[in-house]
């Protein structure tokens, strides 16, 4: 049994992994079938790299992708083109899927940018006051005789 899945590169405290697909009984880091892609998740945003051709291959044969590995798909869309393959879905409709769902991807991205934006304005807006507050003297009280 063929498992599409990460291993581990890269130095201490900073990983980097391949995608490959291994046997299932060989160890983490240990031998691989092939490498069919590249993970950095150390820079923003994230490097994703595949050979999306022999990543179909993989599938096709009946490789099947951990958890992970399934996720970095569904975010790069390879998991979307898969299922519509598999459906047998013709390219043209496939090609047209794919693109609306990048353009949803884009969208989303924008509006998590403006709603950023938005959260660190309004954070300065109510820190300013909270910094000017300690700099009044507070009034002194005559006292009581």
């Amino acid at each position: 049994m063929v498992k599409l899945r990460l291993r581990r590169t890269g130095k201490k405290k900073f990983p980097i992994y391949k995608i490959v697909a291994a046997d299932i009984r060989s160890p983490r880091d240990g031998r691989y079938i092939e490498a069919v892609g590249h993970y950095n998740p150390n820079v923003h945003p994230i490097a994703l790299n595949f050979k999306e051709e022999r990543v179909f291959h993989w599938l096709r044969k009946g490789a099947l992708p951990t958890d992970t590995v399934r996720s970095l798909f569904q975010r790069q869309g390879l998991w979307l083109r898969w299922n519509l393959m598999r459906r047998g879905t013709d390219e043209a409709k496939t090609q047209s899927i794919v693109e609306r769902w990048q353009m949803e991807q884009a969208d989303r991205a924008k509006r998590e940018a403006d709603r950023k934006a938005r959260r660190a304005e309004k954070k300065k807006k109510t820190a300013k006051p909270a910094e000017a507050a300690p700099a009044a003297e507070p009034t002194a009280q005559p006292a009581a005789s």
